[in-house]
């Protein structure tokens, strides 16, 4: 599979992670990223690997073709552009983004428990600095998320939600925090459920936690 295509000027969502398993959640979040912030496509970018954690993800090949089989829009992209990139850290992922795209706009979607622990990703502030974020509330996190160290660093930078649906346009750093009808389903929680287990493995922080 090559790269996504975009047309100049249109607004692409983010979804970063291992994916291990994709599920409802994942699904969830980018129906409602592309309903209420303009997007005009949504990109998963399908990790090699997430060595924050304690064990490595399931096949490459494999978790892009669950995701393939889960996420069915069409405006909705599986990609393996960070392990085209060479890259691990959400950081460089976003710099080789805009170089590969430089006339499209990204926004960097993700979970409210992200940004409860978004200070312990590789270089934040260079992710806030890139491009605009958009944070989707997760069960029980509101309060973690909306005082962590991130949100009270840039909350200069918040959106109001009415202005959603432009927070593309925005130049960063801007961020927007949303509800919406939760979801509790986690990738953690269905590995497991399913006993599965994962040989250890370390590396650099990878493209969505």
């Amino acid at each position: 599979m090559g790269r996504p295509w975009a047309e100049p000027g249109q607004v692409v969502g983010l979804l970063g992670g291992s994916f291990d398993p994709p599920h409802a959640g994942h699904v969830h979040l980018t129906r409602e990223a592309l309903k209420r912030l303009g997007l005009d496509q949504v990109w998963w970018l399908v990790s090699p690997g997430n060595p924050i954690k304690a064990h490595a993800p399931a096949p490459l090949a494999a978790r892009m073709a669950a995701c393939r089989t889960l996420m069915q829009h069409p405006r909705v992209h599986i990609t393996d552009l960070e392990a085209r990139f060479g890259t691990r850290a959400t950081a460089d992922t976003l710099a080789a983004l805009q170089r590969a795209y430089p006339r499209v706009r990204f926004v960097w979607l993700m979970g409210a428990d992200n940004l409860a622990g978004f200070h312990t990703w590789d270089r934040w502030p260079e992710i806030m600095a890139r491009v605009p974020v958009a944070v989707f509330a997760r069960p029980g996190q509101r309060l973690r998320a909306l005082t962590s160290p991130a949100a009270r660093r840039f909350k200069a930078a918040r959106v109001a939600p009415a202005a959603a649906h432009a927070v593309g346009l925005i130049p960063p750093p801007a961020w927007v925090y949303l509800d919406m009808p939760m979801r509790s389903e986690s990738s953690s929680a269905l590995r497991a459920a399913q006993g599965q287990l994962r040989p250890p493995h370390s590396a650099e922080p990878a493209a969505g936690i």
